[in-house]
């Protein structure tokens, strides 16, 4: 007797902001099997799992749930609306933060103020909030202890670092007493002790009898999935069983943008020589918690260099010095371009001479704001432009659009772009201010092997021509531009 059918998706012509998926997707996901998803297109893997929870538009096609037909049955003799999505729990890329009210104000540099530590609820408490549509087995304690939270119960949740609220987010899903989990890009920003633990979560999530599908790469696809699927775009999905899979040859990659537009840009960039971080004996600490334990590094002008460690080792953390974000640096003996810091100098003075891209400042822009406006809100080191630019600035903008290939979408919201053009805004949105010292912290987190590919080539076309000093955070070595040649490693 063949396996009976949880989902499919027949004939589907999906609409996804504003593009087509595919023509007449069909997929179909069987009892005993767990999906492992990679595609060209990040936006488009996201659109599929959105698809199958419901979210998207069918102009044609249907998407059928059967493994839901006896639990909503059930819930709609009982009086009770209900709908198959109580029985999935999607974990996107985006997770965002809330405070004690349940309202998701915070603003960046709030992450590393530990006054305002205190608005926020902690790991335990929210963990303890998470409502489920059913009862489950799944407890606060059990997803604590799966995930490696036990430590972190106590701790805000701004004083996360990326792969330790991956983790939450994570444990967040079980809690919804899900049967399908689907979870878009799960490994991305996890270290590389998280992402051989992962295995572990996903055996415990099957044998608990929930049925998995992920989105992530073809060459990060774990163990325990027994189905892969391509998706390519505008085309139907390939399927096989694990058994029979075999890697698909894909198109050669572009080797890089074409920078042409923006060689008259590079040749002007200031040059600046010296000392431009120095930190000695530098400690951070949140309450009884130690968060960077006598620090020293010194930087040289134009040295590149590679910092890394594990999640939670303080990368964000002293990163969150160099760009002025954290108030603790002013009790430091901690020097930028020569000057010490807390000597009298504003926060914008500070900042000028530093371009930053990290993946999470994307979760920080109002929704208002587009493609256009990020990329010069550069020029003012703010979250959003609030100001009128000139015709030159403008013109600027319009050069590292074009570079990037993004002059079509500039009046596109920045949150309904992809992760990708996400990704090549916020690096326009950093060099368009001509920074001395750019620091990089996983800007690549999230795309897709031929994009981190065409991102890290980019980078490294750019900084051979650049005079500026490199600071590049990532737990991946084959995301790491071949000039970044100097590395740091935190314990």
């Amino acid at each position: 007797m063949p396996n009976p059918i949880l989902i499919q998706l027949s004939s589907a012509q999906v609409h996804f902001r504003g593009e087509n998926l595919g023509e007449g997707l069909h997929f179909t996901w069987k009892q005993g099997e767990h999906w492992a998803v990679y595609g060209d297109s990040g936006k488009s893997l996201t659109g599929l799992l959105e698809t199958l929870l419901g979210k998207t538009l069918l102009s044609q096609g249907h998407l059928l749930t059967p493994f839901a037909d006896e639990y909503v049955a059930k819930q709609n003799l009982a009086g009770q609306v209900h709908s198959f999505r109580d029985l999935i729990a999607l974990v996107s890329q985006d997770y965002p933060i809330r405070n004690k009210a349940g309202l998701q104000n915070f603003y960046y540099q709030q992450r590393f103020n530990s006054a305002d530590v205190h608005h926020t609820i902690t790991v335990g408490s929210y963990l303890h909030s998470i409502p489920a549509m059913r009862k489950g087995p799944w407890t606060p304690e059990k997803v604590a202890q799966l995930l490696r939270l036990n430590h972190l119960l106590d701790a805000s949740l701004l004083m996360l670092s990326n792969g330790e609220t991956r983790r939450l987010s994570l444990a967040v899903g079980l809690l919804r007493q899900p049967l399908l989990y689907l979870m878009d890009q799960p490994l991305t920003g996890l270290d590389q002790e998280s992402r051989a633990a992962f295995g572990d979560f996903l055996a415990a999530c099957i044998y608990a009898n929930i049925h998995v599908l992920l989105t992530t790469t073809s060459a990060e696809i774990p163990a325990q999935i027994t189905h892969i699927a391509y998706l390519k775009d505008s085309e139907a999905l390939q399927t096989w069983n694990r058994t029979q899979y075999a890697p698909q040859i894909k198109p050669t990659p572009i080797h890089s943008w074409d920078l042409s537009p923006v060689l008259p840009i590079l040749s002007s960039y200031p040059v600046y020589s010296g000392s431009v971080v120095s930190l000695e004996g530098v400690s951070i600490r949140y309450g009884q918690t130690l968060i960077l334990d006598k620090i020293n590094w010194n930087i040289q002008s134009g040295e590149r260099w590679r910092l890394k460690g594990k999640n939670g080792s303080g990368k964000s953390t002293l990163i969150s010095l160099l760009i002025g974000e954290n108030p603790q640096s002013y009790s430091q003996n901690f020097y930028l371009f020569g000057k010490k810091r807390g000597s009298g100098e504003s926060i914008w003075e500070l900042k000028k001479p530093i371009g930053f891209v990290a993946p999470e400042l994307s979760r920080y822009f109002p929704r208002n704001q587009s493609l256009r406006k990020v990329i010069l809100s550069g020029l003012f080191d703010t979250l959003g432009l609030f100001k009128s630019v000139t015709p030159e600035q403008e013109a600027l903008a319009q050069t590292w659009m074009e570079t990037f290939q993004l002059q079509d979408l500039k009046e596109t919201y920045f949150f309904e772009l992809s992760l990708a053009q996400q990704r090549w805004a916020l690096l326009a949105r950093a060099l368009i201010k001509k920074p001395q010292l750019l620091i990089l912290d996983e800007a690549s987190q999230g795309l897709d092997e031929q994009q981190r590919e065409l991102f890290k080539n980019t980078l490294q076309d750019l900084l051979l021509r650049l005079p500026a000093t490199i600071i590049y955070v990532s737990h991946y070595e084959e995301d790491v531009p071949p000039c970044v040649n100097l590395e740091l490693e935190l314990s």
